[in-house]
C-alpha cells in the first residue's frame, strides 16, 4: 500500500488460481492505494481534532485508549473524561466479540506521568489477560500481580472489569475499588451495590471473585470514575446524592451525548466537591431481539 509513493503497508489475498488474473491483480492494487489513503486520513484526523497541545501524560492517555464510543445492535456506549489535554491517569477499555462486551473503567491516579506509566502497565496487562483466553478474574489477578510487581504496593488501580452477555444481558463484575456504577431503569435510578475488593496492585497475590448481575432492554447503566485522594467528608457516598440526580437530570439525553451532560450537571450540583479528574461512561442497553 503506498500513498504518493511511500510505503505504509502490505494488502495480501490469497485468491483461487481461476480468479488471479490481471485484472483482479489491477482491482486489488487500486484497492491498496485506496486503503492507503484512508490510513493517511486517519492520521490527520488524530492530527487535526486536538483543539491544543497534549501534555506528555496525556498524549500517553490518548495513544492507549480506545475511542470515545462505541456502537452495536445490543449496546450503544460513550465516554467522556475531564481534563482531555493534560491528565494521564483515567484507564478505559472495551473489547466486542461475537458473544461479549467487556468493558474497564478505572479510577484517575493523577494526572502526571508516573500515573499515565500505571495506567499503561495496568491496561496492557487486562488485555494480554484476555487476549490469552482469561475471565474477569484471571484479568483481574494477572494486572494485579503485574502492578505489585512493578511498584510494591506503592501505586495501585481501582477499576470495575465486567463482561456482559450480548445475547442475554447476563453481567460478570470484579470490583477492584472505588469507580461506581448506577442503573437508571423505568425513570427510578440507584446505585448498584457491588462487594468492594481491594484495588489492583495494592498487595500480592490477592484473590478477586466475579459477582452477577443482569441488564434488561432499556437500562441505561452509567459509571462514575473520579480521582478523590482522600475520602471526602460525609464517606465513599457523599457524592451519591448529586450523581443520582445528574443521572436523574440528563435522562433524556442521548447516549452520546449524555457522558458530557452528567458532567455538566454533576459540576452544577455539586460545585467545588466534583474532582478536577473525572470520567462518565454511559452503556445503553437494547438487548438482541429474537428471531422472528
Amino acid at each position: 500500500m503506498t500513498v504518493r509513493g511511500e510505503r505504509c503497508g502490505v494488502l495480501v489475498v490469497v485468491l483461487p488460481s481461476d480468479l488471479a488474473t490481471p485484472e483482479a491483480t489491477e482491482e486489488l492494487a487500486d484497492v491498496a492505494e485506496t486503503l492507503g489513503h484512508a490510513l493517511r486520513v486517519a492520521d490527520l484526523y488524530r492530527r487535526t481534532r486536538r483543539a491544543s497541545a497534549l501534555s506528555v501524560p496525556a498524549e500517553m492517555q490518548w495513544g492507549l485508549l480506545p475511542g470515545r464510543g462505541c456502537a452495536d445492535a445490543e449496546f450503544d456506549l460513550h465516554a467522556h473524561w475531564e481534563p482531555s489535554y493534560t491528565s494521564g491517569g483515567h484507564v478505559l477499555d472495551w473489547c466486542v466479540t461475537e458473544e461479549e462486551l467487556t468493558l474497564v473503567v478505572a479510577d484517575s491516579t493523577g494526572t502526571g506521568t508516573p500515573s499515565a506509566l500505571v495506567g499503561n502497565l495496568a491496561l496492557n496487562a487486562i488485555r494480554n489477560a484476555r487476549r490469552a483466553g482469561l475471565d474477569l478474574v484471571g484479568q483481574a489477578s494477572l494486572t494485579d500481580q503485574a502492578l505489585y510487581g512493578q511498584h510494591r504496593g506503592e501505586r495501585s488501580l481501582s477499576a470495575l472489569l465486567l463482561s456482559f452477555a450480548r445475547a442475554t444481558g447476563e453481567v460478570r463484575v470484579v470490583d477492584a475499588g472505588s469507580p461506581t456504577v448506577w442503573r437508571d431503569r423505568a425513570a427510578t435510578t440507584e446505585r448498584i451495590g457491588l462487594e468492594r475488593q481491594l484495588p489492583l496492585g495494592m498487595f500480592e497475590d490477592t484473590v478477586y471473585a466475579a459477582q452477577r448481575l443482569r441488564v434488561l432492554p432499556g437500562d441505561r447503566l452509567v459509571f462514575v470514575a473520579c480521582d478523590r485522594g482522600e475520602p471526602p467528608p460525609g464517606g465513599d457516598t457523599a457524592l451519591d446524592r448529586p450523581v443520582r440526580r445528574a443521572i436523574e437530570r440528563t435522562r433524556g439525553t442521548a447516549c452520546a451525548d449524555a457522558p458530557r451532560a452528567v458532567v455538566r450537571a454533576l459540576r452544577e450540583e455539586a460545585p467545588g466537591e466534583l474532582p478536577d479528574d473525572v470520567l462518565v461512561l454511559c452503556l445503553d442497553w437494547h438487548g438482541r431481539r429474537s428471531a422472528g
